[in-house]
């Protein structure tokens, strides 16, 4: 019978099948049974004829991506938990199909960020490095290595929160490369590395140098919460606080319509400066992440109606 070696770590069963569904699922499922049980009053395991009610109880006031969300999720803890699956009863999908009928609404798109608030947003930045408040010139150091980063990468808010110091590295092409474990499209969990371009102005890698420099650290997670008084936690931002994050920096450079933005705007930016620069389809396919060009050119198309697929 073989044995580990001590310093290998061992993980159960249950850690394993925690580690195979994504912390941002796991949290929107969580939330689901809780609104599923808490707010409406059901309980769990329910029926078909539960579910029913339950979509037409809010389908005024729910989008319908969030009440499919919400049948995946309630889907998803039957099934765990051994239990017939009412979701996928006939009338289940016919009220949620009607729903969409009857209850059309228009996707909401997060404003892109453009390259002339990247200027302002800078000059703004540069203010507040200098501030004598450690607190705030931290933030600004920290906000500015986040934007940067996520407009030129095109990354989304949990790629963001899961970068590592210790997976960047320098670049032989004079830029950093940065390591992500897991992404969105990265279904089989392999990681894959990602080359950050060193530009002559707006500079992604400066500005996550600067970081760098300030944090001290060289492991663990690049971005982190500030409190006012300048201490930098230990753990990595929440996915869901970059938006408010980002509202509240563009607010205070004066960008217009702050509330319309939201860290979907940093991939949406950077997609609608390369489509301005002209760039392939596939190249910005490669370095956004896009699997599907239909969906790509869907959402071009939205940003730069005038975009047109190479032939």
């Amino acid at each position: 019978m073989s044995t580990l070696p001590r310093n290998v770590q061992t993980h159960s069963v249950d850690d394993y099948i925690q580690a195979a569904t994504r912390d941002n699922t796991r949290r929107t499922y969580q939330g689901a049974v809780e609104h599923f049980e808490v707010d409406w009053g059901g309980m769990l395991p329910t029926t078909s004829e539960a579910l029913c009610r339950y979509l037409a109880h809010y389908a005024n006031t729910l989008a319908y991506n969030t009440l499919k969300t919400r049948l995946a999720a309630l889907s998803q803890w039957h099934q765990s938990q051994g239990f017939v699956d009412p979701t996928k009863v006939i009338q289940v999908k016919k009220v949620l199909k009607g729903i969409r009928a009857l209850h059309p609404a228009p996707v909401k798109k997060a404003t892109p960020l453009a390259m002339s608030m990247l200027e302002q947003l800078d000059s703004h930045l540069n203010a507040e490095c200098r501030s004598d408040s450690r607190g705030v010139s931290l933030r600004a150091a920290r906000d500015r290595a986040l934007i940067w980063v996520g407009f030129w990468r095109g990354f989304r808010s949990d790629e963001l929160t899961r970068l590592l110091l210790q997976g960047i590295e320098e670049s032989p092409n004079h830029g950093l490369s940065l390591y992500l474990s897991q992404s969105k499209g990265d279904r089989q969990y392999a990681g894959k590395r990602h080359r950050l371009p060193a530009l002559n102005t707006l500079c992604p890698c400066a500005a996550l140098d600067a970081w760098r420099e300030m944090l001290g650290d060289h492991e663990g997670p690049v971005f982190r919460k500030i409190d006012r008084w300048g201490v930098i936690a230990e753990h990595a931002l929440n996915p869901r606080s970059i938006s408010r994050i980002l509202r509240q920096r563009f607010e205070k450079a004066g960008i217009n319509n702050a509330q319309t933005f939201s860290s979907h705007s940093l991939r949406r930016g950077f997609a609608y400066w390369a489509a301005e620069q002209r760039w392939s389809l596939s190249d910005l396919m490669t370095h956004v992440g896009w699997k599907d060009t239909r969906t790509a050119m869907a959402y071009l198309e939205t940003l730069h109606p005038t975009f047109q697929q190479p032939t």
